[in-house]
């Protein structure tokens, strides 16, 4: 099988089947690259997942051109970022043709669907946040500080709400960890 249709029906499958957001798609892109086809290595997928949240765009669609580029440059990222999007565009042009706002309210079985993917998403985020956690090997001295940002964020704060600031936040409070456990090492 050519790399070209595994990368495509990989990111297929990944933008066919997750729905919740980035979030929810990571323990499948996780699954997909790292443990199934063996395309990049765990703590290589967790510097590529930094980079992907960083950068603008979707989230999937951005490791999906980091692999495919990785894998067979530019026309592998091409590959897999339209395997990425071809799902979603399909699904929203279907729903755009045959579902109308007032359809979907007035409906309850279609309603009842939507309602009862709403806790399968949530379990889809906290799965790859469990497993990042574990793999950025954080312990209960450095808890804190993913933990206060969190915070930060939940309480919306509103004149502190700029992301960047978090992550610069988040960024001292490693330093600060750094700096005290080296300073501790020493005495």
């Amino acid at each position: 099988m050519s790399i070209y249709w595994q990368l495509f029906t990989s990111f297929f499958k990944i933008g066919a089947f997750t729905f919740g957001g980035g979030w929810a798609m990571i323990s499948i892109i996780e699954r997909e690259i790292v443990d199934k086809h063996h395309w990049i290595e765990r703590s290589d997928f967790l510097d590529l997942l930094a980079i992907a949240q960083s950068l603008p765009g979707i989230l999937a669609v951005n490791i999906s051109i980091a692999v495919g580029d990785k894998l067979k440059g530019g026309k592998g990222s091409i590959i897999a970022s339209l395997g990425t999007i071809l799902p979603s565009f399909l699904i929203i042009l279907a729903i755009a043709i045959f579902l109308t706002p007032d359809l979907i309210k007035s409906n309850r079985m279609i309603s009842s669907v939507f309602m009862g993917i709403r806790p399968a998403v949530v379990a889809l985020i906290v799965a790859p946040v469990i497993t990042s956690a574990k793999a950025a090997k954080l312990t209960l001295t450095t808890i804190w500080i993913p933990a206060i940002v969190a915070l930060m964020i939940s309480l919306d704060l509103g004149t502190v709400s700029n992301p960047v600031l978090y992550i610069v936040l988040g960024g001292l409070g490693g330093w600060l960890h750094w700096k005290y456990t080296t300073k501790s090492l020493h005495n």
